[in-house]
This record gives C-alpha cells, sequence and structure tokens, in this order.
C-alpha cells in the first residue's frame, strides 16, 4: 500500500465518525476532504494541482482530479463551521470543564482578502477555532466584522470552561467589551493610548496619562473607559526602559497583577500559527482563489490538517519518540511539525495508542521556545518585563 494510500485511509477512518450524514450528506465529499489532507500534508502546500498527484481516483487524468477538489471547494452547501465543530469537540472531550482556555483574536493579510481569525492558545502554537475571509484593504475591522468569528468560537468550545480571550489595540472597541461580558468570557486586551480612562465621577484622563516612569509598572482596579463609562475592568501599564515612547496598557477582566503581562504574551502563539499557515508551512498565500467563501473553506481543510497533526505530534512526545525525529536536544519543534515529520509513525502499534483529532489537556512537558526570526523581528513585543 503506497504511503498516500494508508495516510488517506487513516483520514478517513478518523474524520468518518466524528461527521454527522446531515453535515455532509454525500460520502464522496468526505473523501475528497480526506485526500486533500492527505494531499496538504504530503506536499506541502495548498496547490490543488499537487494534492491531485497522490490522490488515487479512477480517472487517469490530472485535470479531471484538479477539479475534484476545486468543486469541493466552491461548493456553497458545504458550510466550514458545521463541518469543524464536531470535530473540536471530540478534541476537547477529555478537557476538565473548569480548564482556562487562552483564545487569541489576530487578523493576517491575505491580499485582497484578509483573514479574521480566533485560535486555542496550545503548546507555543495556536489551534485554529473559527476564521472568516472578507474582501479588506486593512487588516483593521470592525466590530461587526469579526463578531461572528466569536459567535463560532462560543459554540465550539466546552461549556464551563474560563475562556480568556487576548486581541491587540486594533480590536478593543466598547462593544466588545459589553459582548464579552454577555458570554462570560475574560480578556486581556492591549489598549491605545488615546483610550479615555475613568478614574472617579470627576476625573477623566487619557491612559497614556498613567503611564510609569520608564522601567515601570503601575496597576489600577475597577475603572472605566471610553467616554460612556463602560463596565468597570482593571489596568496594568508599563514602560520598557528601551521604548519609553511605546508604552503597554492592558484592559482585564480579573484584577490586574504581574501574572497579567504573563498571560497577554500568550497572544504572540497565533503570529507562529500565521507562519505555519503560509511561509513555513501551508503556503496559504499560493492558493490563488478568487472568492471569501473558498478561501473558507480551504482555511477548513488547513484547520483539519493542523488538528490531526498536533494531536499526532503530541503523542510522539508521549510515546518517547521524539528524539527520533527532532534534532533538537530539547523540543526545538512544535507538536504540528513533529506531526508532519512524524507520519510514518502513525501506524506504529507503540503506547499510547495514537487518538487522532484528540488534545491533551494536560501541561505541555516539553514547552518549545518562540522562533528566532519572530523573536527578533518583534523582540519589544515577546520581551514583555516580568514585574518582580
Amino acid at each position: 500500500m503506497s504511503e498516500a494510500k494508508q495516510l488517506y485511509d487513516a483520514i478517513l477512518c478518523a474524520l468518518s465518525p466524528l461527521l454527522p450524514r446531515s453535515v455532509y450528506q454525500d460520502v464522496r465529499r468526505v473523501r475528497t476532504l480526506a485526500w486533500a489532507m492527505t494531499g496538504l500534508c504530503l506536499r506541502r502546500t495548498v496547490r490543488l494541482s499537487a494534492w491531485a498527484e497522490v490522490a488515487h481516483s479512477r480517472s487517469q487524468h490530472a485535470a479531471r482530479r484538479v477539479r475534484r477538489f476545486s468543486r469541493w471547494l466552491h461548493y456553497p452547501a458545504i458550510v466550514p463551521s458545521h463541518w469543524y465543530r464536531p470535530v473540536t469537540r471530540s478534541a476537547f472531550s477529555d478537557w476538565p470543564v473548569d480548564q482556562r482556555l487562552y483564545v487569541a483574536l489576530d487578523t493576517t493579510a491575505l491580499l485582497p482578502f484578509v483573514l479574521i481569525q480566533a485560535s486555542l492558545v496550545y503548546g507555543r502554537r495556536a489551534i485554529p477555532l473559527a476564521w472568516r475571509v472578507m474582501r479588506h484593504q486593512s487588516t483593521t475591522v470592525a466590530f461587526e466584522d469579526y463578531c461572528p468569528v466569536l459567535e463560532q468560537v462560543r459554540a465550539i468550545l466546552p461549556v464551563g470552561g474560563v475562556i480568556t480571550l487576548l486581541a491587540d489595540r486594533g480590536f478593543v472597541h466598547q462593544r466588545l467589551l459589553s459582548y464579552l461580558r454577555s458570554l462570560d468570557f475574560q480578556f486581556r486586551l492591549r489598549l491605545m493610548s488615546k483610550t479615555l480612562v475613568h478614574l472617579d465621577a470627576q476625573s477623566v484622563v487619557a491612559v497614556r496619562d498613567l503611564c510609569p516612569p520608564a522601567g515601570q509598572s503601575r496597576f489600577f482596579q475597577q475603572v472605566s473607559l471610553f467616554g460612556a463609562a463602560s463596565a468597570p475592568v482593571s489596568l496594568t501599564l508599563t514602560r520598557l526602559a528601551d521604548r519609553p515612547d511605546d508604552p503597554w496598557v492592558l484592559a482585564s477582566s480579573e484584577p490586574a497583577n504581574t501574572s497579567t503581562f504573563d498571560e497577554y504574551r500568550l497572544r504572540f502563539d497565533i503570529e507562529e500559527s500565521f507562519r505555519d499557515e503560509q511561509s513555513d508551512g501551508f503556503q496559504l498565500q499560493t492558493s490563488h482563489l478568487a472568492t471569501s467563501d473558498a478561501l473558507e473553506r480551504l482555511l477548513l481543510i488547513l484547520a483539519l490538517t493542523t488538528l490531526y497533526l498536533t494531536s499526532l505530534g503530541t503523542r510522539i512526545v508521549q510515546a518517547q519518540k521524539r528524539s527520533w525525529i527532532d534534532p533538537y536536544w530539547w523540543r526545538g519543534l512544535s507538536y504540528l511539525q513533529l506531526g508532519w515529520r512524524g507520519l510514518r509513525l502513525a501506524g506504529a502499534d507503540e503506547e499510547p495508542a495514537f487518538v487522532p483529532f484528540r488534545l491533551d489537556p494536560t501541561p505541555d512537558p516539553f514547552p518549545v521556545p518562540a522562533s528566532r526570526r519572530l523573536a527578533r523581528s518583534s523582540a519589544h513585543e515577546q520581551e514583555l518585563p516580568l514585574i518582580a
């Protein structure tokens, strides 16, 4: 049996019990999805012609196999959230009901589109949870644009978990704070320096006026934001010694303390995941798809593949086989990259048994550091101070 057919059978066997027939309706759609994921794993590209090289079909013409994938990506009845939700629920089936989950919200450009994505921070990477693609000139989007993404997150994550949203300055809006409180979400949000702060009934100042001297931090509990004085939040402010003109101001739904910076730093893990989706992994920027709907279905394939490879990577670490494929003494590869390199181990019988599309809720036994390239390019973000 060829490597492609063996991987296809494994993916199809794992997906079939998770997807209700009411979602896919025709089993040929699930088979096409499984071949797409197989092609993505083995060719590391979103080019349909590369997937067609590994896909088995009765047709001997590569062009017909390419059209098969293209029809799937452009079929309007395939709603990504309907396909992804049952798989992610399986991924969280072993998680404690009171688990704290950190969700990073961010955007990235896929010209002429912008991708809005919410991802679960996991193992120094971020697992896609929900996404939206829209034709937009800027990566700065309005509340109405990203609210549907948060709605999908609420529908996917386990009920009862403590969900904490991490987002940068471009997302912070008075409507967002009200919306997160209605969902009972916690948050750690970076604010713009011009954001208004209500210290008491008479005192309203811009948040930049509250920043401490360079190299120091300040904390404010139970203050209100914006001109309309939103519900109280806590503030953590710091001014880096080497970048005094770029103060950091974080709004938190819980009391501000020295750990607030550490929690917010988790947001940068989604940057690593964008890199996996693009230049260092799936080459998403080369898809050349002309519609946002087709791109969203392509992102479904990427998200399922990410979930599959990450679950395989965690299994390899648990089975103490990491050193077989990771050249670093300490873990130097993400779980996704470990899973990618360890595909040939997927059919082995070692313990613990491999359960695809399942995320381990236990703490990461071998944390991997952020990439050196990303650390160099955004050192002032990656190196937020730890306040003593």
